[in-house]
């Protein structure tokens, strides 16, 4: 049939089946999150009105300075995402387009998402005390540790949980605080035996971190990469692969003395 059209006949045949195709990709929802930075709580201090960490069975410190805990805000598993959004999310710093699956757990209701995200925040939680205490060599004192952050789900929160009992049980361990005064963002999960965890969305923690006043970043080492990318001017980068090594870094760049690793 297309031999006996004329030239221009023939394009407009064969255009009608791309317009379509272009016009669905266009207007059809795609399978991705819309991912930008998100709030930071001060783990030393409170939220919502509520202190973050809260510790029975032992004296604490006063503290000084932050740790301030990190979050990415994304689009919720049942949002329409479609090709604009995606396109102008490729060329904004401040946003990343990421596959759904790697933010939400597939073939789950939202309301299965939220129930999974808050198991995780509690298991978080209760890793981090277990990290803080062993750490310490306090896990047969009979303390009691209360985590409450409103409004946060997800593992990431892990290591700033155990560095902020550290610091309010011990400090730097020579009767100085653990931030050296300084506003100490971060990220990570823990493990009960001190490893910390990578987590993704680094590179807009990181300007969350900057924006809420940060000068300091804790990142998984694995993660030094991601985080470097698109790092926010006047924010240090300090690469973690433990608690252990977390704490070393941070009291050494509070006294001045000892080796910081960088990314």
């Amino acid at each position: 049939m297309l031999s006996r059209l004329t030239r221009l006949q023939a394009l407009v045949v064969c255009a009608v089946p791309f317009v379509g195709l272009l016009a669905t990709a266009v207007f059809a929802p795609l399978p991705f999150s819309v991912a930008q930075p998100g709030m930071t709580a001060n783990v030393l201090g409170e939220n919502q009105g509520t202190p973050v960490i809260t510790i029975s069975g032992a004296p604490t410190r006063d503290t000084s300075g932050q740790l301030r805990m990190t979050t990415i805000e994304a689009t919720g598993p049942d949002a329409d995402v479609r090709l604009g959004d995606v396109i102008d999310g490729w060329f904004r710093s401040d946003q990343a387009i990421m596959p759904r699956d790697s933010v939400y757990p597939s073939g789950q209701t939202t309301k299965e998402i939220e129930e999974h995200n808050t198991e995780q925040m509690e298991e978080s939680q209760d890793a981090a005390t277990d990290a803080a205490l062993r750490y310490l060599d306090r896990t047969d004192d009979g303390i009691k540790v209360t985590l409450k952050l409103s409004d946060v789900g997800g593992p990431s929160a892990g290591l700033l949980f155990s560095l902020g009992i550290v610091d309010k049980l011990d400090g730097n361990g020579a009767g100085g605080d653990l931030t050296g005064g300084r506003t100490i963002a971060g990220t990570g999960t823990i493990e009960a035996n001190g490893t910390v965890g990578a987590v993704g969305g680094v590179a807009l923690k990181t300007q969350a971190a900057q924006r809420d006043g940060a000068t300091v970043f804790l990142v998984p080492k694995d993660e030094c990469g991601d985080a470097k990318s698109d790092l926010p001017k006047g924010l240090r980068l300090i690469p973690v692969t433990t608690l252990k090594g977390a704490v070393s870094a941070l009291t050494a760049l509070g006294s001045g003395k000892g080796s910081v690793p960088s990314c």
